[in-house]
Formats: structure tokens, C-alpha cells, sequence
């Protein structure tokens, strides 16, 4: 099974810089806990100078991670503010029937509420979905994992 973090980076930021980004390590350490098996790709790991890339490295990225994005079992996105580029990825994992997840105060926000298949309010609310087995059950009934324990992937 694989995860995609998605998440805000710079969000509305007018400067060539970053949102804290230290939630990236807590998704992937929750993600890892409770799916050992999982196969979890960061794009600021893979990426970490982003902000410096030329135009056309840039643009490969971009579209590149849109195009994982479709290809991925689980996309997961950390969204405490808007942000156009982790709609985007929502957009594609959505559009080719990946499940998404947001972590999301945004309740009103069409893109959360209508590409999410399950919304968290914040980090503590999804960390107890995932102690309590609901993650577990919405993967399970999209056939990205199987029994409790065992994964697969979904396509």
C-alpha cells in the first residue's frame, strides 16, 4: 500500500519560503505505526530544495508528483490553510479513484469536503481514527488493504 503525503508547503506565501513542515515526520510516523507495510513517499524528503529548482526541473516535479498522485493507493493531506497545490494532488488521487484523506479544519472548503473521503479536524483527531481502526476500515473497504494487519496494494 502506498501513501502520499501531501500537504501545505508554501500555501499562500509570498516569499520563496515554507510552512512548518514538521507534521510531514509526525503522518509518516502515525502512517508507519499502524501500516508497517505501507510504502510512504514525502515530497519535501524527495525534494528538499524545491524552492531553488529552475523553472524546468520545477515544472518536472509538479507535474511528475500530480502524476503519482492518480497512481498511489492513499493520498493524505495536512491542509490548515488553503493551499492550491495539495487541491491539485487531491484532485488527481480523487479523480482516479485513490482514497484521500485530509487533515482539515477547512470543513467548508469544496475541495476538502467533496474530494475527501474522510476528513480529520486536526492531527489528534486523525491520530484516533487510526487507534480506533476507522482508517483501517475506510482502506479496507476501498480494497487498498485486506484483513487487519495485511496489505495489498489496490490496483
Amino acid at each position: 500500500m502506498r501513501f502520499f503525503l501531501a500537504g501545505i508547503m508554501q500555501g499562500s506565501l509570498a516569499d520563496a519560503a515554507l510552512h512548518e513542515q514538521d507534521y510531514r515526520a509526525q503522518l509518516a510516523a502515525l502512517v508507519g505505526r499502524h501500516f508497517p507495510a505501507a510504502e510512504i513517499y514525502d515530497p519535501l524528503a524527495a525534494h528538499g530544495d524545491s524552492l531553488n529548482y529552475d523553472p524546468e526541473r520545477g515544472r518536472e516535479v509538479f507535474f511528475g508528483h500530480n502524476r503519482m498522485c492518480g497512481e498511489v493507493d492513499v493520498l493524505l493531506a495536512f491542509v490548515p490553510e488553503a493551499s492550491m497545490g495539495t487541491a491539485i494532488e487531491m484532485w488527481e488521487a480523487h479523480r482516479h479513484g485513490r482514497v484521500v484523506i485530509s487533515i482539515s479544519p477547512l470543513e467548508h472548503n469544496w475541495a476538502i469536503k467533496f474530494l475527501s473521503h474522510a476528513r480529520y479536524a486536526d492531527l489528534a483527531e486523525f491520530e484516533q481514527a487510526l487507534a480506533a481502526g476507522t482508517i483501517a476500515e475506510l482502506l479496507q473497504a476501498f480494497g487498498a488493504v485486506g484483513e487487519p494487519g495485511e496489505t495489498r496494494s489496490a490496483r
